[in-house]
C-alpha cells in the first residue's frame, strides 16, 4: 500500500484503468471483425511515425498517431477499391512503417531518448498529459458506443447484412479504423509497440470463452485488462522487470488458467 503514496504509481494506475477501457471497447470490435492482423500492422506502422518525430525533433506520439491513422485509412482504401488483398496491404504497411522508423532513428543525431519505452512499454513513466489524452479517448469511445452500439455490432458481425439495412457501413468502418489507430498510439506507453496487439485481444478472447455477447465482452475485457495491468505493474515493480512485458505475461497466464478450468469443468 505504500506504493499508492507515489505520484508515478497513481498515474500508472489511472493510466491502466483508462487504457483498459479504451482497449476493451476497441479490442472487442477488433476481435469481432477479425481485424487482429490489421491492428498489428497499424501498431508496427506507427514506429515510422516515432522515428520521424525523433528525426524532426517533434512530439513522437503525434507523428506516430498521424502515421497510424494514414496507415489504417490506407489499408482500408487499398483493400476495398484497388483490388489488393487485405493481408498484402497490411504486410506492406507493416514493413514500410518499421523500415522508415529504423532509417529515421539511424539518421537522428545522437540517440533517440526513451526508445525502449515506446518499443516495450514503461507504464511507470506515464505523465499527466498522457492521462488526459487517454481519458479523452476513453470518453469519446464510451459516448460513441453508447449512441451507435447497434450499428457498430451489425457491421462487426455481418457487414453484408448491415448494408441491406441501409446503414452507412463505409463511414462506420473508417470511423472505427480511426479510433483503432488512435487507441493503439495512445496505449504504446503502457506495453509498447512489440506487445500492444496482445492487450487488444487477450482480454477479449478470455471473456469470449464464456460468452459471445458484445456488451459482456466489452465489460469483461475492461475488467480483465485492468486487473492484468495492476497485477503486472505491482509484480514488475517488486521483481524489477519491464512492466509492459509482465502485464502481457499475466494476461497470457490468466487466459491459459481460465481455459484449463473451463476444459476441466466441461469434462
Amino acid at each position: 500500500m505504500d506504493l499508492l503514496q507515489y505520484d508515478f504509481f497513481q498515474h500508472a494506475l489511472l493510466g491502466s484503468l483508462l487504457t483498459a477501457i479504451a482497449c476493451g471497447i476497441v479490442g472487442t470490435y477488433i476481435v469481432s471483425r477479425r481485424l487482429v492482423f490489421i491492428s498489428g500492422g497499424i501498431t508496427h506502422a506507427s514506429f515510422g511515425g516515432l522515428g520521424l518525430g525523433f528525426y524532426l525533433g517533434m512530439n513522437p506520439i503525434l507523428m506516430a498517431m498521424l502515421f497510424s491513422v494514414l496507415s489504417a485509412f490506407g489499408v482500408e482504401w487499398v483493400s476495398k477499391t484497388q483490388n489488393v488483398r487485405e493481408d498484402s496491404a497490411i504486410a506492406g504497411v507493416w514493413s514500410l512503417g518499421m523500415a522508415l522508423g529504423v532509417i529515421f532513428i539511424f539518421l537522428t543525431p545522437g540517440y533517440a531518448p526513451n526508445l525502449s519505452a515506446y518499443l516495450f512499454g514503461n507504464i511507470l513513466t506515464v505523465s499527466t498529459g498522457d492521462i488526459i489524452w487517454i481519458a479523452a479517448l476513453a470518453l469519446l469511445l464510451v459516448v460513441l458506443f453508447a449512441l451507435f452500439l447497434r450499428e457498430i455490432v451489425y457491421v462487426a458481425f455481418d457487414r453484408d447484412f448491415a448494408v441491406t439495412q441501409g446503414l452507412p457501413v463505409k463511414w462506420i468502418e473508417y470511423v472505427m479504423m480511426f479510433f483503432i489507430a488512435v487507441t493503439i498510439v495512445l496505449s504504446i506507453r503502457l506495453v509498447g509497440i512489440m506487445l500492444l496487439m496482445s492487450l487488444l485481444t487477450l482480454p477479449q478472447i478470455t471473456v469470449n470463452l464464456f460468452t459471445s455477447d458484445f456488451k459482456k465482452i466489452i465489460f469483461g475485457s475492461i475488467a480483465i485488462g485492468f486487473l492484468g495491468c495492476v497485477a503486472g505493474l505491482v509484480l514488475s515493480y517488486f521483481l524489477n522487470v519491464p512492466s509492459g512485458a509482465f502485464i502481457i505475461l499475466v494476461l497470457v497466464l490468466f487466459f491459459l488458467i481460465v481455459k484449463a478450468i473451463k476444459a476441466v469443468l466441461k469434462r
